[in-house]
């Protein structure tokens, strides 16, 4: 009797993040394109990257403001072995005092730099899965501050997992960016699909907009509304996430809007977790 063939793992995402769309995916599932080969994908705000890797496309561009993690996914592209290597060495040395001398080496800019691209991979990948709560937040000197977490039995990382993600980055049409998102959907032309997933607004400061330096105001979220729609004027299918608020229904009054309800586990204020309704925008382009 011949074996059944079992096919390749396919790589889920590997990090915990605010605003993180896993429990969300069967919904917004709905408004992906079908085809993965007959557009480019474009995510400006990859952040834990749900949507991507569920839609798994084979010609994309992601990108994020947060230097250390579009150093992430491409070190999974290119370089897996490595990575794989340094996340067991901080898996055995994981404890609060490892932790902190991890945590810190960023306070030396010329010596951080010399880390390289895996030892600055496996330090976003080893903080992110031992300090509290999960979050991604740094100071004003861009220097992550967040305490130990103090887990028992979380896992650092999954081999199988990041390898599979390895094998979809390296053997697909699959360009990261580190750079301002305006730029990084620059080339998307008519037929090509924009999923922006970016820091959410919030009328009491207790979103998810404080965890990265500068922040991502109204200011910003304007900026974003403009190139949502220069991108609907030039035949660009365009999808965006955010929380629903008056200010958010305002910005994208011409546009379809869709409401769902998710629960938020990860979040700097108590008050920010728990249930919680959000907005999907659409331009109905395509």
């Amino acid at each position: 009797m011949t074996a059944a063939k079992v096919p390749p793992l396919k790589g889920r995402p590997f990090l915990k993040w605010a605003g993180g769309k896993r429990q969300l995916l069967e919904k917004i599932r709905n408004f992906f394109p079908s085809d993965r080969a007959g557009y480019t994908y474009y995510e400006p705000f990859i952040g834990g990257g749900a949507a991507f890797f569920d839609l798994q496309p084979e010609r994309a561009v992601i990108n994020d403001r947060i230097g250390d993690l579009a150093v992430l996914y491409r070190v999974i592209q290119r370089s897996i072995d490595e990575l794989l290597e340094l996340l067991e060495k901080h898996r055995v040395q994981n404890s609060r005092d490892y932790y902190y001398y991890i945590r810190n080496q960023d306070r030396d800019k010329d010596r951080y730099a010399e880390m390289g691209d895996a030892g600055r991979a496996a330090r976003f990948i080893y903080l992110n899965k031992t300090c509290y709560n999960g979050l991604y937040r740094v100071n004003r000197r861009g220097e992550f501050n967040v305490p130990y977490g103090r887990y028992k039995t979380a896992p650092l990382y999954d081999e199988a997992n990041l390898r599979a993600i390895h094998r979809y980055l390296a053997s697909n049409r699959i360009c990261i960016l580190n750079g301002d998102f305006a730029d990084a959907v620059q080339a998307a032309a008519g037929g090509d699909f924009v999923y922006f997933d970016p820091p959410y607004h919030s009328q009491n400061r207790s979103g998810f907009t404080g965890y990265q330096a500068p922040g991502f105001g109204k200011g910003e979220q304007r900026r974003l509304r403009d190139t949502f729609a220069e991108l609907t004027r030039r035949g660009v299918s365009c999808l965006l996430s955010n929380s629903d608020t008056p200010f958010i229904r305002e910005l994208y009054r011409d546009f379809e809007i869709t409401v769902l309800e998710a629960r938020r586990a990860i979040n700097s204020d108590a008050a920010g977790r728990g249930a919680v309704k959000e907005v999907l925008v659409r331009n109905c382009t395509g």
